[in-house]
């Protein structure tokens, strides 16, 4: 801001165009709402992103978030353990979720393969996925990751890799668009898409 105004909405507003979707104008605009809110108000907001930090773990079973070892989705005993539903990342777990149309278990990646960027099947939990396959149980696996080049060739990889489990693979529908996000789809086509899943 070159010294137009205080240091320290510069550094806040700094702060704010780091996160993802945040350019300087719009936090620009958040700062300045901060700016504006009771001291109550940021002071519990300030809380709850410290509360998230200390008190959110990922999952050991499915990689989602949780507040403990295991996730309240994967201790949950009315899931239908026989389907686990494999998604890019935890954000995608609560995206589908929202929609209430999936019944089954998770599994997070965090993130697709990518050579260009140097991200290979070691430095996913693959490895994970597949034991979950081996360890009985588990009837099918349904791939649901965005329909871009990365999924599509993570898609691949799991359905060649799982193969020799005897699990089934399908993948959702793609009633998203090609190149679309899940982050961006309406509950309604992702449930959708999950109903007409085909076989990989």
């Amino acid at each position: 801001m070159n010294g137009k105004y205080s240091s320290y909405l510069d550094n806040l507003i700094k702060k704010l165009s780091s996160l993802p979707g945040i350019g300087p104008k719009s936090a620009s605009r958040l700062a300045f709402h901060i700016l504006k809110m009771h001291p109550d108000e940021v002071t519990g907001l300030s809380r709850a992103i410290t509360d998230l930090k200390e008190n959110i773990r990922t999952c050991g079973v499915c990689g989602g978030i949780s507040e403990g070892e295991v996730c309240g989705i994967c201790v949950d005993p009315s899931r239908d353990r026989s389907m686990v539903c494999v998604v890019e990342d935890a954000r995608d777990i609560l995206i589908i979720e929202s929609t209430g149309g999936f019944k089954g278990l998770y599994h997070s990646l965090n993130g697709l393969l990518s050579p260009l960027d140097g991200i290979g099947p070691e430095d996913l939990s693959i490895t994970g996925l597949v034991e979950r396959c081996r360890s009985g149980g588990v009837s099918e696996i349904i791939l649901a990751l965005n329909p871009t080049m990365e999924g599509d060739a993570t898609s691949l990889y799991l359905a060649r890799v799982i193969a020799g489990t005897g699990v089934r693979v399908t993948r959702i529908a793609h009633g998203l668009p090609v190149g679309a996000d899940l982050e961006f789809a309406d509950g309604a086509t992702i449930a959708k898409s999950i109903e007409g899943r085909v076989s990989m």
